[in-house]
């Protein structure tokens, strides 16, 4: 398969998962619920360090390097483990409403409950990746930051099948970290495809929310305008990525050889077909 065709292939299901979204609006809870969930904890970790630091901001940024560093690894950890937890339980649905079954979000939910260990070692893994480029990240020079930084878009790319993983197959962190590579070496086409729509609508989209906030601050008053905009760019980065999910699950599930039963086994022959 060529490098159009994979590109092309990737537009599709990108494209396709929006019309999988509009069928279950439903999905859209998850992506909430994550996001609010990790404003939460950020919420949460900033009110304690605000409060170990006698309410002084200014005194923030007084602890050991031990101490920030740890704290670090902490907030990578929740903050993985909330994420892939909301997206266990929508890739779940969305396996459901691909096998033709009725969507069921607190079914959702009970899955990813009974996959708690595979979220928690994934997000132990993670987190402990995450905060080592951090920490080198800020100990090194200009040509230094750049390798990291480059490290950090391999992991990024190389970890982008890990939550399925996660959620339908038996192995540890390392396993997911390697079967997810090997993956992307199948379907990077796709990948590349898939991203620039999701992109290219999410830019889009954040543009028509910022014109009609400054539209609203003008008529109406600043402060209606920038709750339009806080909440009309929640609602995009949500829709995205629920779409997102949708989008990796259809891939998962293509490339393992699920079987998909009713009508919904022609729509996910037709984003694979070779053009």
């Amino acid at each position: 398969m060529n490098i159009f065709t994979r590109l092309s292939n990737g537009w599709t299901i990108a494209m396709n998962s929006f019309k999988v979204l509009k069928a279950n609006k439903q999905l859209i809870v998850f992506p909430i619920l994550s996001g609010f969930s990790l404003l939460l904890v950020t919420a949460s970790f900033f009110t304690a360090a605000l409060a170990k630091s006698g309410w002084e901001v200014s005194s923030m940024g007084h602890y050991s390097k031990a101490v920030q560093y740890g704290l670090l690894f902490l907030f990578y950890f929740v903050n993985y483990f909330v994420i892939v937890f909301f997206n266990v339980a929508l890739m779940h649905c969305t396996r459901m409403y691909f096998k033709g079954e009725e969507v069921n979000l607190r079914e959702g939910l009970n899955y990813s409950i009974s996959r708690l260990w595979a979220i928690f070692s994934w997000a132990l893994f993670a987190a402990t990746v995450g905060a080592l480029l951090r920490i080198m990240q800020e100990n090194v020079g200009k040509i230094g930051k750049i390798i990291i930084g480059l490290i950090g878009i391999v992991w990024n790319v190389a970890t982008f099948f890990v939550v399925p993983i996660i959620a339908y197959e038996n192995g540890n962190a390392l396993y997911a970290f390697k079967r997810s590579a090997q993956m992307m070496k199948e379907k990077w086409g796709e990948k590349i495809g898939a991203s620039f729509s999701f992109g290219l609508m999410q830019f889009i989209a954040i543009i028509l929310v910022v014109a009609v906030a400054a539209l609203a601050m003008e008529v109406i008053h600043p402060v209606a305008g920038i709750a339009v905009a806080a909440l009309g760019i929640a609602f995009v980065l949500a829709i995205m990525s629920a779409a997102q999910s949708i989008f990796i699950s259809a891939v998962y599930h293509n490339v393992t050889g699920d079987p998909i039963e009713h009508h919904h086994q022609i729509m996910i022959d037709d984003l694979f077909v070779q053009k």
